[in-house]
């Protein structure tokens, strides 16, 4: 079972994580790309989905209603999100070349369609010091939603995200969140490491991603980290057990590790830091 998976180039259905591929219980993944011209029809069924721009343009007609949405790049600026609920036929239609993730979980219908704009989102630095990225959260508690909730995370080059490391699989009763990692980088040419984890049994895994990998955390700790040499963009969708305002119950954060959210700098070493010994 894989628990990382490459792109494929061209148009169609460049990635595809399902309930079924990974083992899990909830969640689903897709990237599809269009070409200008181009349509792709689908339909909700018994989950609720939400539509995130990559780069191009394209129309989403859901019930009477047609949704325009766009974007340049995920390092340009930010996007709509479009949250559906249950039981709605979709069409697609690329305006542009275009890029787009889509993804979904069990839901019951109890919201309605929305588009959500950037200004909704809340935004926020986390961390500092080595592990300072910037956290937006595009669907994520107050935005409603049943169980799906969403985030897009830009980390500079040389950074880490994800510290101290958290896990949200029952661990010390944190929420069960099953998760999708969607990795972007500028320049595209880099990349970056992931590592899931567990402190109870022997479970350690750890990837090196370039642009447009995929990584399912399935289970464990989780931390991310950016070349030197390149910035960072993921897009997380997670969904499980919380539902509604359940949706905001935090992560289990690694204890030994969490010291170092009371002072990013304490300890830090300075260069050189040993040097030949005098005679």
């Amino acid at each position: 079972m894989k628990h990382k998976l490459s792109s494929r180039p061209g148009p169609g259905m460049a990635l595809e994580v399902t309930p079924e591929l990974i083992g899990w219980d909830v969640l689903d993944f897709r990237i599809l790309r269009l070409e200008a011209g181009q349509s792709w029809m689908t339909n909700t069924l018994d989950r609720e989905v939400a539509f995130v721009p990559q780069e191009g343009a394209f129309a989403v007609s859901a019930g009477s209603e047609r949704y325009e949405m766009s974007r340049s790049g995920v390092f340009d600026e930010m996007a709509p999100v479009l949250y559906l609920p249950p039981g709605m036929a979709i069409e697609v239609d690329a305006t542009t070349d275009v890029e787009f993730a889509v993804g979904g979980a069990p839901a019951t219908g109890k919201y309605p369609p929305r588009l959500i704009e950037p200004e909704e989102m809340k935004v926020e630095v986390r961390g500092g010091g080595g592990a300072t990225r910037q956290v937006n959260h595009i669907l994520a508690h107050p935005l409603p939603a049943e169980r799906l909730i969403l985030y897009e995370v830009y980390v500079p080059r040389g950074k880490w995200s994800g510290w101290p490391p958290h896990c949200h699989d029952g661990y010390e009763g944190s929420p069960y969140l099953e998760e999708t990692y969607y990795f972007r980088f500028d320049p595209p040419n880099g990349w970056g490491m992931h590592r899931n984890y567990r402190l109870d049994s022997d479970f350690d895994e750890a990837f090196s991603v370039v642009d447009r990998d995929v990584v399912a955390v399935t289970q464990g700790f989780h931390s991310s980290a950016a070349a030197p040499g390149n910035h960072m963009y993921f897009l997380n969708y997670l969904a499980g057990h919380p539902v509604d305002e359940e949706r905001a119950i935090p992560p289990f954060f690694q204890p030994e590790y969490r010291w170092i959210d009371g002072n990013w700098d304490q300890d830090a070493m300075e260069l050189p830091h040993v040097s030949p010994r005098v005679m």
